[in-house]
């Protein structure tokens, strides 16, 4: 079993940066794939982007260019960096290796 643990949210003003941590603990060899989603005000949730063990990255087309997932094998977490923020990325967070989800973290853009 995979417990996973968001951190890094907050407010920032558009065209701002954050950089969001999903830190694994437990079963992490059994972890191929990491997602981040996120869920918008009053949306579904969305995949944002994902990386595979093998380091093959994914990107939904309204961050491309703007957000970069990467992971820290050594301490077992993984990370978006996300740039160029817009109002229409507000929303909660959660990293997920489709069999776990951590609890979210919000990230609010005012514009």
């Amino acid at each position: 079993q995979v417990r996973l643990v968001e951190s890094g949210g907050g407010l920032v003003q558009a065209g701002g940066s954050l950089r969001l941590s999903c830190a694994a603990s437990g079963s992490i060899f059994s972890i191929i794939y990491m997602g981040w989603f996120r869920q918008g005000p009053g949306k579904p949730r969305e995949l944002v982007a994902h990386i595979t063990s093998s380091g093959n990255t994914h990107y939904t087309d309204s961050v491309k260019g703007r957000f970069t997932i990467s992971r820290d094998n050594a301490k077992s977490t993984w990370y978006l960096q996300m740039n160029s923020l817009k109002s229409e990325d507000t929303g909660v967070y959660y990293c997920s290796d489709t069999k776990s989800w951590g609890q979210g973290t919000q990230v609010t853009v005012s514009s």
